[in-house]
Formats: structure tokens, C-alpha cells, sequence
């Protein structure tokens, strides 16, 4: 069912350090607005949709995701990447050290760990579809605030393709939503 493409969907090649912006971004691989939460949620709710174009739409986007997650994780990864014990103590990450060392683990810029429950999956293809475009505008709004928070161009570029994305998936999730309502659902 997945083909696995050896290459991110947009290159990431950060060569500098920066733990402070690695711990803001971590949110967009498990925080409550990120791609982790994105996927899990896509996926699932793909075998209520009423017809198989829901079904591929949802599962297009949620694969898509896994993308997205693993752009993530190769950010944090380069951001950190040779990060002296010192350099973790003063950007604060002493805690996510202590269990992670620099190894990425889903969890928000705070370090509280991925939690499914802010997944929404009712088997109402109106309601999730809601769902779904309020969590891309919540990950487009996480996207525009780490933006704003970077300064190196090496950060910014997968950040603004990141979220472009979320708009592109927003659109698409609105299209079927319409679909939907006009056919009574």
C-alpha cells in the first residue's frame, strides 16, 4: 500500500546549531497540533468516509503526513546535531536530554509527550472533516509562529513549504466537506 521514497519532500540541510529553535519546533512532530497527530487522525478516520474518494483523500493526506513527520525529525535532528552538554543546559533541554539525549521523541515545545486523546474520530464524515480543516489552520498558525521565530534561511525554507502544505490540505478537506454536505451527509 506505501511506497517508501528514499528523499524528503522538500531538502533539509540545517548546518547550524540552534536547540533553541529544535525544542520549539519538536511541537510539529508530537505536539497537539503536529504532524504525528495529523497522521494518526487521518488514518483513522479514512474507513468511515462514505465513499472511496474519502477514503483516498485520507489516506493520501495522512501518508503525506509521515512525510511531514520525518522533515520534522530531520530538522530537530540537524538543529541539535553535536550540541555540547553545556549549549543543552542553557537552551533548557536538560529534562528531554535526561530521557531522550538528542534523539527525537514526540512530544510539544514544553516536552509533554504526544497524547492521543486530542485525536477526534466519530465516524461523522461532516464532523471529522470540520475537525480536520481546524487542525491544518491550527498546524498552518504553529507553522507561521515558528517562523516568525527562526532566523536562519535553512530553517524558514521547509517551514514555509511545511506550511503551505497545511493550506493545500485545508482545501482539499473543505472540497469534500461541500461534497458531502450536498449529498446529505
Amino acid at each position: 500500500m506505501f511506497k517508501y521514497i528514499k528523499h524528503l519532500a522538500y531538502p533539509v540541510n540545517i548546518t547550524k546549531k540552534d536547540l533553541r529553535m529544535a525544542k520549539y519546533i519538536v511541537t510539529q512532530f508530537g505536539g497537539p497540533n503536529g504532524e504525528l497527530g495529523a497522521t494518526v487522525r487521518y488514518f483513522s478516520q479514512k474507513f468511515t468516509m462514505p465513499d472511496e474518494k474519502g477514503k483516498a483523500l485520507l489516506n493520501d493526506i495522512a501518508t503525506e503526513e509521515m512525510g511531514h513527520m520525518e522533515m520534522i525529525a530531520t530538522m530537530v535532528y540537524q538543529l541539535m546535531k553535536n550540541a555540547t552538554i553545556e549549549e543543552i543546559k542553557e537552551a533548557g533541554l536538560e529534562s528531554y536530554y535526561t530521557e531522550h539525549n538528542k534523539g527525537v521523541y514526540p512530544c510539544n515545545a514544553n516536552g509533554i509527550p504526544f497524547d492521543a486523546n486530542a485525536l477526534a474520530v466519530t465516524a461523522d464524515p461532516l464532523t471529522d472533516l470540520a475537525e480536520d480543516m481546524a487542525a491544518e489552520q491550527k498546524a498552518r498558525s504553529t507553522y507561521e509562529n515558528l517562523i516568525s521565530l527562526a532566523t536562519d534561511e535553512a530553517v524558514i525554507g521547509p517551514l514555509l513549504f511545511l506550511r503551505q502544505r497545511e493550506v493545500v490540505h485545508y482545501n482539499r478537506f473543505k472540497e469534500l466537506y461541500d461534497y458531502y454536505d450536498k449529498l446529505g451527509y
